[in-house]
């Protein structure tokens, strides 16, 4: 199967008119995001530590060889070219962030950037929502008939520093929510696009302990893609690489940090709650010497899979692949399950948990891929466990709400 084109970035527009013609124009206010807890870039495969986050012990990274030619695959009732994850057909010509593409009620949107320092002591994420999907008080809300995504916005910012983690996310009413085609504003916090750079300006405070998150993050992305994958048959849940190939810059006075390394962003964007359509899913990003490659699985409410491998190229190509055999990691202290996918089930180590909760789990984890033993960024999300009254009621801890 031949790759898809992705754009270099350059003179790029971020005009919407694509994505509003795609979902529809039935957003008043205009605005869209969402967010499955957070996850947080792959090291780069010339790293030979990362201090307080990766063991120190070296890990050999041969030659990937060459690229394959192979076409999409899809596990268990997926079809061999591909299962759910065919593209939409035609691309978009929205290759900017489209802050302001419409929300339908019920649904969601996010978009989620991470990234690792060069150095390797240094990661976070970062992830703006509008119909915040994971928020109780959003799922709350459509109990009682009020399913206005714009009314349950957040940004989740989390650093990772050194076996310190500092966690933030506020949600907000939509009198704290304003937005464009190239920006966004949650509360104090906003994410602006130029046509060549990502400025988020981070004005947060953490939970459930308060202290203060302020700075700038930049993101300059090697290349766009402009390609839009559904991950259910219907098409109401889908899954945007945006820029998955980047390089950030990182200066925070609060806490005093200061540096940059690899970096990646997506969105994905839903038309009704992510419970409704999936049991499960997991995602997992790893930085190779010929790109990044991304693997998403998912179990939907049907009981159906489908599987997406995909490797970027900086140059401006994303390839399909044949993603790797299941391997099972273990499970986590709140039993979340957790697969992963490599060529050798032996080449696979699960390094560390960096998030552990009642339905979410995001780990660093090394496999074998492309021929290359790479570190990647892994989540596994257990929705039949969100779905549970339980489980909604723990979050405020961690996702205070503030209106105006």
């Amino acid at each position: 199967m031949r790759g898809t084109d992705i754009r270099a970035v350059g003179a790029l527009r971020t005009a919407c008119q694509a994505a509003q013609r795609e979902h529809g124009d039935n957003d008043a206010a205009g605005v869209r995001t969402a967010i499955p807890g957070d996850r947080w870039s792959s090291l780069r495969p010339g790293l030979a530590r990362m201090d307080g986050l990766v063991p120190s012990s070296r890990i050999p990274h041969p030659d990937p060889g060459a690229l394959s030619g192979g076409g999409e695959h899809s596990s268990g009732s997926g079809s061999a070219d591909g299962g759910h994850f065919r593209p939409l057909g035609r691309r978009s010509d929205n290759n900017g962030f489209c802050f302001d593409a419409p929300v339908p009620p019920g649904g969601y949107a996010w978009w989620y950037v991470d990234a690792i320092s060069a150095d390797g002591r240094h990661g976070l994420t970062i992830i703006a929502f509008v119909g915040s999907v994971f928020s109780p008080y959003y799922a709350f809300a459509r109990r009682r008939g009020d399913a206005d995504p714009l009314n349950h916005c957040a940004l989740n910012v989390v650093f990772y520093n050194e076996g310190r983690k500092r966690w933030s996310m506020t949600e907000r009413d939509r009198q704290q929510l304003h937005r464009t085609a190239s920006s966004l504003s949650v509360g104090p916090s906003t994410l602006t696009w130029d046509g060549d750079v990502l400025t988020i300006q981070i004005e947060e405070v953490t939970a459930p302990i308060p202290s203060r998150l302020r700075g700038t993050v930049r993101v300059y992305p090697k290349t766009l893609a402009d390609q839009t994958f559904p991950l259910d048959r219907a098409g109401k849940h889908r899954w945007r690489p945006i820029a998955p190939c980047s390089h950030i810059e990182v200066v925070m006075s609060q806490p005093r940090l200061r540096w940059h390394g690899s970096g990646y962003v997506d969105t994905n964007y839903g038309d009704a709650p992510i419970e409704d359509a999936f049991q499960s899913w997991t995602w997992s990003r790893a930085d190779l010497r010929r790109g990044t490659a991304v693997l998403y699985d998912v179990v939907t409410r049907a009981g159906s899979t489908g599987s997406l491998a995909l490797l970027f190229n900086p140059a401006g190509t994303v390839e399909p692949f044949d993603a790797p055999p299941l391997v099972d990691l273990p499970p986590t202290g709140w039993n979340i399950p957790r697969q992963t996918r490599a060529e050798d089930a032996q080449s696979v180590h699960l390094l560390k948990t960096l998030e552990s909760g009642p339905f979410y789990a995001r780990s660093l984890i090394s496999a074998k891929m492309k021929g290359q033993q790479a570190f990647a960024i892994h989540e596994s999300l257990s929705l039949d466990r969100f779905r549970q009254c339980w489980v909604k009621a723990m979050l405020p801890f961690r996702m205070p709400r503030k209106s105006r």
